[in-house]
């Protein structure tokens, strides 16, 4: 199975793009993974709403360009549905052994996602009511994918 993760955002820092590394090294063992960086909308500080929903659309027009009909499409959102890691390792399970579409994670800019690639989503998933820097959200993302393998091969994993 391909496992693709579309972000908004180039990672400047070696830290995240370490960390990204690291877990596509792990990943590489089970599954397909590829990461794809779109650019993000240039924009000032301050936005009127208008503005603001001006930048989500061209982002999520260029998200929208890497994503195929057949993708199943999870989209990282705070109003999804929360997971523990043994029900994301379900999640993954259940979507793998359905074999039938390759899995697309998408993670948004700093102003989220468009309504398009909302409509587009086959599932919200929330890590939490919070908000995180979208750099830092692909590296929780990959670990948290990577727990949920190991769960599901029962192998254990360093906690």
């Amino acid at each position: 199975m391909k496992v693709t993760v579309i972000g908004v955002g180039k990672l400047k820092e070696k830290y995240w793009r370490d960390a990204i590394d690291e877990y596509s090294k792990r990943l590489g063992r089970y599954v397909k993974l590829e990461v794809i960086e779109v650019a993000d909308e240039k924009a000032p500080e301050t936005l009127s709403p208008a503005q603001e929903e001006q930048v989500k659309k061209s982002e999520g027009g260029r998200i929208l360009k890497n994503i195929r009909d057949k993708d199943y499409v999870i989209a990282l959102a705070i109003d999804g549905k929360s997971l523990s890691s043994e029900e994301f390792s379900a999640f993954v399970s259940d979507r793998m052994n359905l074999g039938e579409a390759d899995m697309v994670f998408v993670i948004g800019g700093s102003l989220g996602l468009s309504a398009d690639v909302l409509k587009r989503a086959d599932f919200k998933l929330s890590f939490s009511k919070m908000t995180f820097p979208h750099q830092m959200m692909r590296v929780i993302l990959l670990e948290q994918f990577y727990r949920a393998v190991k769960i599901m091969k029962n192998e254990p994993y360093h906690k």
